[in-house]
């Protein structure tokens, strides 16, 4: 399956665990050569080893929110495996907690604003020429069920940036479509990745599960292997589309 996946060059960043680890990871098992990207290297090596062939995965570090930084990477990922293909700007977080939005202090807001919207944007925009150039492309961004529905009990700047992650991505596959480029948007629900599994106490988990007509919080896996739907020749008239992969819990 994906057999048109097998040797493109996949990039996604944010990808030393959790959701960008597993997206990686379904990449290599599909036969794409992966680019891994993160901070914490120790992470990304474990990564690198448990995608395979050390010859078809490589790591870049750098600053997503520093366009000299990803010009850096794209020159290196170039000059190792030729061009990005496949673009997962996955990278993104957030240290903020909920509060009222009139307590939120102006320097965590444009933290999310800037480690979310604008690092995807930045990141886009320092690989989309190669491909335009190409005349091919795909892109996936990755927003939150954050940014499609509100809640008193949402990190605002947070869910304020994934959203505007999602109408960039649309204005991103009006513009490129006609370049033979796709982009579309992944939005996730609740995760149980490794940090979620810590953070959240059983008992909440519980009542999260409830919360979703699917009665299973979602899994890394399941973000990946709709990346790699929306990056095959299976998806290929699909552009512009948000995702959300949710359990059916963005609908109640």
């Amino acid at each position: 399956m994906y057999d048109d996946l097998h040797d493109q060059v996949v990039l996604v960043t944010g990808s030393s665990r959790g959701i960008g680890a597993a997206i990686a990871l379904a990449f290599a098992e599909a036969g794409a050569r992966v680019v891994l990207h993160g901070r914490d290297e120790a992470a990304l090596a474990t990564v690198r080893e448990r995608a395979g062939d050390p010859g078809r995965a490589m790591v870049v570090t750098g600053d997503v929110t520093s366009p000299a930084d990803l010009a850096r990477m794209r020159e290196r990922i170039a000059d190792g495996f030729g061009p990005v293909d496949i673009l997962v700007a996955n990278a993104g977080s957030t240290t903020s907690r909920p509060k009222p939005i009139e307590e939120i202090d102006e320097a965590d807001w444009r933290a999310d604003v800037e480690l979310n919207l604008t690092a995807t944007f930045l990141t886009v925009k320092c690989f989309l020429p190669d491909m335009k150039r190409r005349g091919r492309g795909n892109i996936i961004t990755v927003s939150s069920a954050a940014g499609r529905r509100a809640s008193a009990h949402t990190i605002v700047a947070y869910g304020a940036a994934k959203a505007g992650v999602q109408i960039f991505t649309q204005h991103l596959a009006a513009q490129v479509g006609p370049a033979g480029i796709r982009a579309n948007c992944l939005a996730p629900e609740t995760i149980l990745t490794e940090t979620n599994q810590a953070w959240i106490p059983a008992e909440q988990q519980e009542q999260l599960i409830q919360l979703h007509p699917v009665r299973r919080l979602g899994t890394a896996e399941d973000v990946a292997r709709a990346a790699l739907f929306l990056a095959s020749e299976e998806s290929g008239w699909i552009s512009g589309v948000i995702l959300d992969i949710a359990g059916g819990a963005t609908l109640v």
